[in-house]
C-alpha cells in the first residue's frame, strides 16, 4: 500500500492486504456469499456495507458454542472490524474505532491480531491529540491523608485486625520466598517488590489513565497499561508458568466474597488500600462452600453479616489478615481462602501461575 494510500485509510493493514483473498474465499467455500459480497464493498469505501459485513460476521461468532464456530469467522470478523474502525477513523471518530478494533482483538482470530494492534497505537494517539506523557498529574486517583484506622474497623467483619496478622517481608530473596513461603504455603505480603514499575508512579494520575485507558474496553494485559507492570520474579517459583494476569479496579467499599482459587497468586496493590482475610485451605469445610459445581470455590458465608446460627464452625475459625497498603504484594497460596475489601479507591494486578507445567494455557 502507497504511503498516500495509508494516509486516506489512517492506518496500514499489511496482513489484511496479503491475505483478504484467501479469508474471503474461505468464507464463500463455506456459503458466506453475502458476507464476500459486503466485505469487498467495504473494502472499496462503502462504509454501509462494512457495517453490514461486521453484522454477518457477529452473528457467525453466536451461532452456537465457541467450539463450533467454523474457524473462518473469527477471521472475517476481525476483517470487519478494520474495516469498520477505518471509516470511524475517517471521520474523526475514534472512540468508536477504539471499540470495534477491541472487539475484534477480544472475539476475532490471531491472523490479523498485528493489523489490529497497529491500528489501536495509531488510533490510540490520535485520540489523545498525540501528546506525551506528563508525570505528576494533578488529579489523584487516591490522595494522600491520614487513614483512618478506626473508621475502617467499623466497615470490616467482626474481629478484623484483632488476630493474626500476615508476615511482612523485605528485600524477600527468591531462594527465601520459595523455601519459607511457596513450598511451605505461607502467605507473605513483599513489601517492596514493585517500586520500580512504571505504574507505582503513573497510575494513581487521572489523566494519564485517561490518555492511555480511557476509551479501550479490553483487559490490561492487552492494552498500553501493560507495559506499565512487571511479572514478579516470585512468579517463576516452583518452574511453572503465568496462567492469568488481571487488573481490578473500584471504588471503595468494593468486595470480593470469601472464596479460594486454585493457582499460587501474588496480588500486587498500585493504587490505594485493600482490608484482606485469609483461611486456610484446611478449613475448607468448616467455611461452608457451596455444593453446586460453578461454586464450589466460594462459602457461603457473607462475613459481613455472619449468620452464627447458619453457620456455627465459623466463629472460632483462626485466620490472617492485613491491610495491603500502596506498593505491596500479597502472596496467596493455591486454595487458601480470601476475602477482599477495597478500602480506597483502588488497582490493582493479579498474578496466577502454576508450578505444574502441564496444566492449562495462559488464559487472556
Amino acid at each position: 500500500m502507497s504511503s498516500a494510500a495509508v494516509a486516506d485509510n489512517q492506518f496500514a493493514t499489511p496482513t489484511l492486504d496479503a491475505e483478504s483473498s484467501s479469508i474471503l474465499q474461505s468464507v464463500s467455500s463455506h456459503g458466506g456469499y453475502a458476507y464476500v459480497r459486503m466485505a469487498t464493498l467495504a473494502a472499496a469505501g462503502d462504509s454501509r456495507a462494512a457495517e453490514a459485513a461486521h453484522e454477518m460476521a457477529w452473528e457467525q461468532l453466536h451461532s452456537g458454542p465457541w467450539h463450533s464456530v467454523l474457524p473462518v469467522w473469527p477471521d472475517a470478523y476481525s476483517m470487519s472490524c478494520l474495516h469498520v474502525a477505518r471509516f470511524h477513523c475517517r471521520d474523526g471518530e475514534y472512540k468508536e474505532a477504539l471499540r470495534v478494533l477491541d472487539m475484534g482483538l477480544i472475539m476475532g482470530g490471531m491472523l490479523l491480531r498485528g493489523d489490529l494492534d497497529s491500528a489501536i497505537q495509531i488510533i490510540s494517539a490520535k485520540s489523545r491529540g498525540g501528546g506525551g506523557e506528563r508525570e505528576g498529574g494533578k488529579w489523584r486517583l487516591v490522595e494522600d491523608g491520614e487513614f483512618n484506622k478506626a473508621e475502617v474497623l467499623r466497615v470490616l467483619p467482626v474481629k478484623s485486625l484483632t488476630c493474626k496478622l500476615v508476615a511482612k517481608r523485605s528485600g524477600l530473596s527468591l531462594e527465601g520466598f520459595l523455601r519459607d513461603h511457596f513450598l511451605a504455603g505461607s502467605p507473605v505480603i513483599i513489601s517492596d517488590g514493585m517500586a520500580h514499575w512504571p505504574a507505582s508512579r503513573k497510575w494513581n494520575d487521572v489523566d494519564y489513565l485517561r490518555r492511555v485507558a480511557g476509551d479501550r474496553t479490553v483487559p490490561v494485559e492487552i492494552t498500553q497499561l501493560r507495559n506499565d507492570i512487571c511479572i514478579p520474579d516470585y512468579c517463576c517459583a516452583g518452574g511453572g508458568e503465568l496462567r492469568s494476569l488481571n487488573a481490578w479496579f473500584g471504588p471503595a467499599g468494593t468486595v470480593t466474597p470469601l472464596h479460594h482459587d486454585p493457582h499460587h497468586n501474588i496480588l500486587a496493590q498500585v493504587v490505594g488500600k485493600k482490608y484482606i482475610r485469609l483461611y486456610s485451605a484446611s478449613l475448607s469445610e468448616e467455611l461452608y462452600p457451596h455444593n453446586e459445581t460453578m461454586l464450589f470455590n466460594s462459602s457461603q458465608v457473607d462475613l459481613d453479616n455472619i449468620d452464627e446460627k447458619q453457620f456455627p464452625k465459623l466463629h472460632d475459625l483462626e485466620f490472617l489478615d492485613c491491610i495491603l497498603e500502596e506498593g505491596e504484594m500479597l502472596y496467596i497460596p493455591p486454595k487458601w481462602w480470601h476475602y477482599v475489601r477495597s478500602l480506597t479507591t483502588s488497582l490493582s494486578v493479579s498474578f496466577w501461575w502454576n508450578n505444574d507445567p502441564g496444566s492449562s494455557s495462559m488464559s487472556s
